[in-house]
């Protein structure tokens, strides 16, 4: 099977490179997209300089629009989502996230920061599923409804359509791997205010799914 891997990044000028040279590194990825959510910084020039493709959203959709929009472009069967914030990302990261997927053991995997920054791992040990690291079968991906409007809730409602279509979702450590918390990258009032949204895209999302129920 072939692996496309897509970036949403937002304002992620100083770490979107890194990113993506990892993936780049990688064997196993066979596409990269970088999906510029409405960027106001250089995100989508650092990007561009990599041998992948760029999708520069000209309004901020949110993180479930990005995600849809570079898995509208992906032709391959596997899609790995990784955040362009990430810190410490190495291959063994993706290789060990892709493996349930690619051997067919789950159509769905989730990476949970293990022996990194007490922040990032705390918040994944309390809740794995909102976890922006993982790998889904594209044709699973492709199923879930309204994702493009779900925001940041966009994770949840993706373990959520899986959960509930029996699909057993692997939760796979990812070790020393953590990424820059919205309080640092934005300053601790506008970084709350921005923690505050994403929780809210996250409760709406969690209501929606039990409407649909």
């Amino acid at each position: 099977m072939s692996v496309a891997a897509i970036v949403p990044a937002y304002n992620e000028e100083q770490t979107v490179g890194l990113v993506v040279e990892v993936l780049l590194a990688s064997s196993i990825i066979d596409e990269v997209i970088v999906v510029s959510d409405g960027s106001t910084d250089n995100t989508v020039e650092v990007a561009s300089r990599y041998p992948i493709q760029v999708i520069a959203l000209e309004e901020n959709v949110g993180k479930g629009g990005a995600m849809k929009a570079g898995a509208n472009q992906a032709t391959s069967d596997v899609l790995l989502f990784v955040d362009a914030d990430l810190v410490g990302l190495q291959c063994k990261h993706l290789e060990a996230l892709l493996e349930p997927v690619l051997s067919g053991q789950t159509e769905m995997s989730i990476g949970v920061f293990s022996e990194g920054r007490v922040s990032t791992d705390l918040a994944q040990k309390i809740a794995p599923s909102l976890s922006g690291q993982r790998a889904v079968r594209k044709t699973l991906f492709d199923a879930v409804p309204k994702l493009e409007s779900s925001r940041f809730g966009v994770e949840m409602a993706l373990t959520h359509y899986a959960e509930h279509r029996g699909v057993e979702v692997v939760k796979v450590p990812l070790p020393n791997l953590s990424q820059i918390t919205k309080e640092e990258k934005r300053g601790f009032i506008p970084g709350l205010q921005a923690r505050m949204e994403m929780y809210r895209d996250i409760v709406k999302s969690m209501l929606t799914d039990h409407e649909d129920e």
